[in-house]
């Protein structure tokens, strides 16, 4: 077999392959074999027809073709290899000619990995930015556990708080004055808490002050953005009721209370543990944020070219993801595009895919570089992080997802992208500075 390879735009190579006569003749007699034991011939045992004969019965086309299908797999995978072309998809064919007797000649085409060009991935210094821990963090924190533990108290004596939450009707009509009713907006006995209401914005807010029984009116206007077309930027007047106060009691902070809801004895305990956990938080934001500071230093400072192409079908699987990920919430590509511009939204993925496709390239050209092997002790552990985890034993995790080709794929690639992660960080320095701090304007 003789194999001449034209490099094309692209990325892509041409490979004109010549098989030998001899080698061709007898692909051809093997397909004549092979189609001659499931046809039936008049005057012959099946797999006994002669080759002339088999061939006025189906045509010589159909066995030339059965003859291709079973001896261009290994011939292309032959010619891939022996050529040590690094491939990115399956290798296609444009054109051949095949005549009993002579060589046979097959043109295929296949798209190799673009040539990544390093920078320096070794010796760097990289300032990130520190996380901070706010510094009522442990508070906030304290004050969610109360909260969590808190109780509500019916209210008859006072007008509605900003805190409090209430049950009320609701009446929606579309104008400054009371129009169209709106779809859906209404309720009956419908609890609000005024602080954390997902409402209208101005919604929650003019109940405040109101008393029990309360019947009233407010004014609203949809925000532009809002996701009923019809609705954006309207405004609405609701009918409401006040039918329930109720406002939110917090237990006492007292060591009694730590032993109740926790295991700590005391405040102090219970305080120190929150620290503690807000600092083993920062910890392990700074250092995923260095190591992605890190990864997005070396990836600027590579270069390669990558093909539209590979782009193209990069995008598209972002955005069958996407459409997946929009199918589980109930909403649909058609939906998201009317409020959204489809031609921006294109762009984001389209951009999104080439900076996927350059992470990917960048890091195989490091684990290349730096002859990073993946072991089989290495895919063990990373299955029993995976079943740790979803709380499955490693065995649960392979019987799950072990037949998945895709899986298997995923597993290398998270064990190579680790791999890599871990040669940056060892072989780079990393300087956290102070978080910036947002310019608020004076008016």
């Amino acid at each position: 077999m003789n194999v001449t390879l034209e490099n094309e735009k692209d990325n892509v190579v041409k490979m004109d392959i010549t098989i030998p006569a001899k080698d061709a003749a007898e692909a051809y007699n093997n397909a004549v074999r092979r189609i001659s034991q499931y046809i039936n011939v008049d005057g012959f045992r099946r797999g006994k027809a002669p080759r002339a004969v088999v061939e006025r019965h189906v045509g010589i086309d159909r066995i030339k073709q059965e003859a291709l299908e079973a001896v261009l797999p290994a011939v292309l995978t032959k010619a891939i290899q022996e050529n040590q072309l690094d491939i990115i998809t399956q290798p296609y064919v444009t054109s051949f000619k095949y005549d009993v007797g002579s060589d046979m000649k097959v043109v295929a085409k296949v798209e190799t990995r673009p040539e990544v060009t390093l920078g320096s991935y070794k010796g760097l210094t990289v300032k990130v930015q520190e996380n901070e821990i706010p510094e009522n963090a442990v508070q906030n924190s304290i004050d969610n556990l109360l909260n969590q533990h808190s109780t509500l108290e019916l209210v008859v004596d006072r007008n509605v708080k900003d805190t409090d939450i209430v049950t009320i009707d609701f009446e929606g009509f579309v104008g400054s004055t009371k129009g169209e009713k709106i779809k859906g907006g209404e309720g009956k006995n419908y609890p609000l808490d005024i602080a954390h209401s997902n409402f209208i914005p101005g919604f929650a807010e003019q109940l405040v002050g109101k008393k029990l029984n309360d019947n009233f009116e407010i004014k609203v206007t949809f925000p532009a953005d809002y996701h009923d077309e019809s609705l954006k930027g309207q405004d609405a007047v609701f009918k409401i009721k006040i039918n329930e106060i109720k406002e939110r009691k917090l237990p006492e902070l007292n060591d009694e209370f730590v032993q109740k809801v926790s295991a700590f004895k005391t405040v102090d305990e219970l305080k120190a543990d929150v620290e503690s956990f807000l600092k083993n938080q920062k910890e392990t934001r700074d250092k995923h944020s260095a190591e992605n500071e890190v990864f997005k230093t070396v990836v600027e400072s590579a270069k390669v070219d990558i093909p539209q192409a590979m782009i193209d079908r990069e995008a598209a699987s972002l955005k069958e993801d996407y459409k997946q990920r929009l199918a589980a919430q109930g909403l649909t590509w058609e939906m998201v595009t009317k409020s959204q511009n489809e031609s921006d939204l294109l762009k984001t993925i389209s951009e999104d895919a080439l900076l996927r496709i350059k992470n990917s390239l960048v890091i195989d050209k490091i684990a290349k570089d730096e002859n990073i092997k993946i072991e089989k002790n290495d895919i063990e552990t990373k299955i029993n992080e995976i079943g740790a985890a979803y709380r499955m034993t490693a065995a649960d995790v392979l019987k799950q997802f072990g037949k998945n080709p895709e899986f298997v794929a995923s597993l290398s690639q998270q064990v190579l992208n680790d791999k890599v992660r871990d040669i940056l960080m060892a072989n780079n320095k990393v300087e956290f500075v102070p978080a910036k701090k947002e310019k608020v304007e004076s008016k």
